[in-house]
Parts: C-alpha cells; structure tokens; sequence
C-alpha cells in the first residue's frame, strides 16, 4: 500500500496524493520531452517551460485516469481511501472488493475509456493550435495526446492488476459466478504478462542498448509482484471466507491516552504487559495512532517527561480503523501487518476504539479456518481499560 507523501487536497470529496516517487518521474518526463523538442525547436527557456507543462500535464492525465476509476467504485458502492501518484503512474486505493461483475468492469473500463478521450481531445487541440501558432506546443499538446492512448491500450492488457486484468476478472466472474477463480486468472496472466515485460526489457537493454529497456523492467517487475499480492489475497480471501472482524478481534485493548507524557507511560501498568504495540486513543476513546516499544528506543531520558506520545505515536491510514462487521478478508488485503507491531483498531459507529485485529490474530484466523474451526478465541488476552 502507498502512502501518499504530499498530499493535494480533494477532488470531487475523494483524498488525493502524491508519494515522492512521483517527483522522479515528473524529472523525467520533463527530460525526455524536452530533449525531443530541443532537437527541433533549439534548447531554451521556453522549450523546458513547455516540456515542463506537458510533463504536468500528463500526471494530470494520469489524475483524471485514477479519479474517473474512483468515481465510479463510488457510484457503485464501493468505498474509495485515496488516489496516489507515485513513480509508475497512479493508483485508486478502493476501501473494499466491488460488489458484482457488473460494478467491477464499469470500475475498470472507466480509467482506459477517460485516456482515450483525452487522448483524442488532445490530438484535435494540437491539430487546432498548430493551424494558429508555431512552436513547441503543438508538438507537445501531440505528445500528450499520444502518451494518453498508449496509457489506455496499456492499461487494458489482460493481467491483474492493470484496468485489462480486472476487465478479464469481471468478464470470467460473470459467465462462471466464481469470483475466487476469476480472480486466480486474473492475476495468474498479470504473472505472465509481467515476466515477459522483463524479459522484452532486458533484451532491449542488453541487446540493443537502449535506456528504455530498465523502464520495462521495472514495469514488469511492477507486474509480476503486483499480481503475486493479487494471489495471494485471493487465497486469503478464500480461507477466511465470511469470518467478521468481530469474530477475531481483541476486545476492550490496552491503550494509551495521546496527552500523556512518556514519562506517565513508563510509569503506568501498561509496562506490565506482554505487548510491544499499543493503539493510542484521543480524549474521547478515538484511536489516532499507534506505539511500539521500539519506538521509544531513540528517545533520550531527559526527554521523557515533556514528550507528549501523540508526538511520537505512529499515525493510523485510513484502512486501519475498521468496523466489527467488515469481512476479516477484504481487512486483511487492505492492511499491510507488520507481525507484532502493527495493529487494526477496531471501532463503533461513533468511531471509538471496541477492539484491535493484530498480525497474530489474521495468522490464527487463517490457521483456524483451514482446520475446520471456529475462527474466534475462547480466551482474551489483553487486559481491558479498567485494569489501568
């Protein structure tokens, strides 16, 4: 899961961001265009400028691309955490699984169909503005329009987790009705279809000598790692069936109030425990952040009484505070679990902390359920609030 590093507000009530990857592909789309303009149009300040505006103006694309996919996850009743750039384009964090074939191939052919129309609008307006002025801007307002089709037909190539990939999984899941095998499909040909990026991008590499050849490397890397985390929360999914988070979840958790100090925490009961992360709860019981043992190791002594742990509390993402009657699996493919570090806070409608969901907790689950038996724990082992 990415995290957005620099955030850029809302758009149409949608969280969007920018992780700092982004920047390096902003760099080098301004390089590579503006090498290409330079070579008809001379080096100057205006030639950049312009390659500069076309590189924006792709990632704007790119925007538009990822937003037109939350849209309509949004329509359709599907919760949408964020959209981030990021190095290899955008992404559309979906809080939950699309409920129906019909929603999971309007979700995914809207990114491809909305850079097909800009890509189209963007040809008539070089065409337009090539008549009127001369220039680079007509060649980038070309470029542009080319780069927004070949963003469409790539992103419709059959293999998860490209827009195509979801397309197969839609088309499949509809004619068989089993969304476990049209997801294994799905993700078995984005597999294949990103080990062949490697090895086309090697050998134009090695064999040609061309620079481009690491970018379809790193695309097919991309690929073939994406859609192994595709099978995987398959798997998962399958395995745990229609287990809640209810079901799993530690009730009444050991927390921490954000306004002590560290010194109040390492005076409390809460050293007592056998735990190495806690949730930490504001004045009115909502969770904000989390807190590690660890993550005091680097703070000196003499700073203990006047470090708030809201300070040093880790924050929660958004897919980290979750409703007891979530699917434990649409949970666990949502949250990257870092085992006995990370946790889930578990919250009611109010959005007060009721429980937690821990790495150790998804690992029993999954145990549990393939053995036949119930997914719950007998046994509590967190102390409730009141011990404190």
């Amino acid at each position: 899961m990415l995290r957005a590093t620099i955030p850029l507000g809302r758009v149409a009530g949608i969280r969007v961001g920018a992780h700092w990857s982004a920047l390096v592909t902003l760099g080098l789309f301004t390089y590579l265009l503006g090498r290409s303009l330079t070579d008809t149009h001379g080096n100057s300040v205006v030639v950049w400028l312009v390659a500069a505006g076309g590189a924006a103006g792709l990632f704007a694309s790119l925007l538009s691309h990822e937003l037109a996919h939350s849209i309509v996850a949004r329509r359709r009743g599907t919760r949408v955490d964020v959209v981030v750039l990021w190095l290899l384009g955008g992404v559309s964090e979906l809080g939950d699984e699309p409920k129906d074939p019909r929603s999971d191939l309007r979700i995914a052919i809207a990114g491809p169909l909305t850079s097909f129309v800009l890509g189209v609008v963007f040809f008539g307006v070089a065409e337009v503005v090539g008549v009127v002025v001369n220039g680079p801007v007509p060649e980038m307002l070309g470029w542009l329009a080319a780069m927004n089709l070949i963003l469409a037909v790539f992103n419709l190539l059959p293999g998860a987790p490209l827009d195509g990939g979801r397309v197969l999984r839609a088309l499949i899941w509809r004619r068989t009705g089993d969304r476990l095998r049209a997801t294994t499909i799905a993700a078995r040909s984005g597999r294949v279809l990103g080990l062949a990026l490697l090895i086309l991008g090697g050998m134009e590499l090695l064999l040609v000598g061309n620079g481009g050849g690491l970018w379809l490397m790193l695309l097919g890397w991309f690929l073939f790692s994406a859609a192994n985390v595709e099978l995987s929360a398959a798997g998962l999914r399958h395995r745990l069936g229609d287990i809640r988070v209810r079901d799993v979840m530690t009730e009444r958790p050991l927390s921490i109030p954000a306004t002590w100090s560290v010194g109040d925490l390492l005076r409390s009961q809460i050293v007592h425990s056998d735990h190495r992360v806690f949730p930490v709860i504001d004045s009115a019981g909502h969770p904000i952040g989390e807190l590690a043992w660890s993550d005091l190791a680097a703070l000196p002594a003499a700073a203990r009484e006047t470090t708030a742990v809201r300070r040093i509390a880790r924050p929660l993402p958004p897919t980290a505070r979750v409703s007891g009657d979530e699917l434990l699996s649409t949970v666990a493919s949502q949250v990257v679990l870092r085992p006995d570090f990370d946790v889930v806070a578990v919250v009611d409608t109010p959005g007060r902390l009721v429980g937690v969901v821990t790495a150790t907790d998804l690992t029993l689950a999954v145990q549990r359920s393939a053995l036949g038996l119930p997914a719950h724990r007998p046994e509590r082992f967190w102390p409730p609030n009141t011990a404190l």
